[in-house]
């Protein structure tokens, strides 16, 4: 399986708290922004994987917002599909088809690749994603670039070095950015 990180950026590199579900200073960025261009990107990315990987912060808004979701609403796929949860504070996880994984991310990530399989997202989860990019294991990095800046609150490079080759690139009608990056050599 491929890591695919999926995130929502401000122009100077937030991603805390993009919708404002964490309640914290930073939420409700992407609010202004959200449209049938953005509903359409995330909807394609999510048909297409074959999983999620997250941490237990994004699991838990995650898991008390999508479980009651119909097939009308899109994103209710999340609730058929696996669910990797990277913790060392949970000790069940209770959303259908949700495992736990107590172990070093980096040892979790690596295991989780040499299984067959296409993407395995990796939505929010800005620790996670900071630990997997410091041991080089994401695959690809797809950024919804937002055209506000917030000033302060988490990294989404926090801490790392990453040296990346743009992909793909895709502007829409109200200024968001879809940009998709690989680490140099990296497969589709």
């Amino acid at each position: 399986m491929r890591l695919v990180a999926s995130e929502f950026v401000s122009l100077d590199g937030v991603i805390e708290d993009p919708a404002g579900s964490e309640q914290s200073v930073h939420g409700g960025w992407t609010n202004p922004y959200w449209g049938d261009e953005l509903l359409k990107f995330k909807g394609d990315e999510l048909l297409a994987c074959d999983g999620l990987l997250i941490g237990r912060i994004t699991y838990e808004g995650f898991a008390a917002a999508w479980p009651s979701a119909t097939e009308d609403e899109g994103f209710a796929r999340m609730n058929a599909l696996p669910k990797y949860v990277v913790s060392s504070t949970l000790d069940t996880v209770d959303w259908n088809n949700s495992r736990l994984l107590k172990g070093s991310p980096a040892d979790e990530a690596q295991a989780l690749k040499q299984q067959p399989g296409n993407d395995l997202l990796i939505y929010g989860s800005a620790m996670l994603v900071q630990e997997l990019a410091r041991h080089n294991l994401i695959d690809e990095y797809r950024l919804a670039v937002y055209p506000v800046a917030i000033g302060t609150g988490k990294r989404l490079f926090e801490g790392c070095h990453v040296r990346l080759d743009q992909v793909a690139q895709q502007p829409t009608s109200n200024g968001v950015l879809f940009l998709t990056y690989r680490p140099p050599g990296s497969q589709p």
